[in-house]
């Protein structure tokens, strides 16, 4: 393959969710902006989100067969060995073909298989850590990485400190651009700018614990006059509908509250948005940080070491939000919903705290950071080319 200047080939893995998909597409525009001629290849996980997304985005991308632990039904995970075995050999298959320079992790399954096969072969691999708590499989690799990028303070605790880059995390870029108006992302909506407004997020896939929490006390928000935009996921979306068909009786209800699967435009909805439930993903979190929202966190206690508490404690602690555990979430999460619109200067001290939080180019920065690495080691590629070393005294 051509090796002159600028023809970088790298390798962006991960997904499963929105908040590994999304800043990988961040990553993979940041690198082009950069170097226009630059080949990326994504790859992912066999049936997950990012086989649909990705392609969306524009990029090519191709499929590991791989899949995680059950960490509920452990008898689940009898046929993993098999599963990481197949995603392995499939990873060095994928290297042999394409040749990268570099392979890029963002977390999910298909991470693990394609970094550790690459740093097998000697190439250059860099994770993007967006946890204050990082997993088991990045802190293993995190040994051999080239860099790894990390959001928080501390994480010297996972990784080699020499290795660690803070960069935070990287955020859509139609939410860092927007310019809208709460007043016309009301109108956008059908809302009333009047009026508060809830935007209610459990992450791309939905969060039940969130959803039945909201439904079981929906008359008592209607009744506070609060207004809702309420993203389900795919799975809960008809179940939730028809539920508030049959509890909600007047007109007036459903004009107040706009649910649907999946928010295509989140910048909007932020936009609207007074007060934002969430997961405490980190990406979540960054999007937060950056658009400067009151939140209410509810963690997803099912999350790899428990990483979403902490990212959620953090914040809590610097009084940039609020958390309710998922246990609570169906007594506790309405109220707190009731209490945080009415308390406006409540408001403003989650608003003001968290945007200390915001980092608005991490894409950039982890774009620099990589092709810092590959043009010095094409330099002393090239240099040592040209000056071979005399043996002559």
């Amino acid at each position: 393959m051509n090796e002159q200047k600028g023809s970088y080939r790298i390798i962006i893995s991960g997904g499963g969710t929105g908040g590994h998909i999304f800043p990988a597409i961040a990553i993979a525009r940041a690198l082009q902006q950069r170097e226009s001629d630059m080949q990326i290849l994504f790859v992912g996980a066999k049936g997950k989100m990012e086989m649909e997304k990705i392609p969306q985005a524009g990029y090519a991308i191709r499929a590991l067969d791989i899949r995680g632990m059950d960490r509920g039904k452990w008898w689940k995970n009898i046929t993993l060995p098999y599963f990481v075995l197949k995603s392995l050999l499939q990873a060095r298959n994928i290297l042999h073909e394409f040749k990268p320079h570099a392979v890029v992790g963002v977390g999910g399954y298909a991470s693990f298989p394609i970094l550790f096969a690459a740093q097998q072969k000697g190439i250059d691999t860099f994770i993007q850590e967006q946890n204050s708590y990082a997993g088991k499989a990045n802190q293993w690799l995190g040994k051999k990485a080239t860099r790894v990028f990390v959001a928080y303070e501390g994480m010297d605790r996972f990784f080699p400190p020499e290795k660690i880059m803070i960069t935070g995390n990287p955020v859509r870029q139609d939410i860092l651009s927007t310019h809208i108006s709460r007043d016309e992302a009301c109108r956008y909506f059908e809302l009333d700018p009047q009026l508060p407004v809830v935007l209610v997020v459990g992450g791309s896939q939905g969060a039940r614990s969130i959803n039945l929490a909201i439904l079981q006390k929906i008359e008592l928000l209607i009744s506070h006059r609060i207004q809702l935009i309420w993203q389900t996921g795919k799975w809960n979306f008809e179940e939730i509908q028809q539920r508030l068909q049959s509890t909600t009786t007047s007109s007036s209800y459903h004009k107040r509250i706009k649910i649907m699967p999946f928010i295509d435009d989140m910048a909007k909805a932020y936009a609207a948005a007074d007060v934002v439930v969430s997961r405490a993903g980190a990406i979540a979190i960054a999007e937060l940080s950056v658009m400067q929202k009151p939140a209410i966190l509810v963690p997803f206690p099912f999350a790899a070491e428990d990483h979403q508490t902490h990212n959620a404690t953090m914040l809590v602690e610097q009084q940039a939000a609020c958390m309710i555990s998922d246990a609570e979430a169906g007594e506790k999460l309405v109220p707190t919903i009731i209490t945080l619109c009415v308390d406006e200067e409540k408001r403003n001290t989650l608003r003001e705290h968290i945007r200390k939080w915001a980092i608005r180019d991490a894409d950039q920065r982890i774009a620099d950071a990589i092709l810092q690495v590959l043009q010095q080691k094409r330099y002393r590629s090239s240099s040592s080319k040209q000056n071979p070393i005399n043996h002559h005294s």
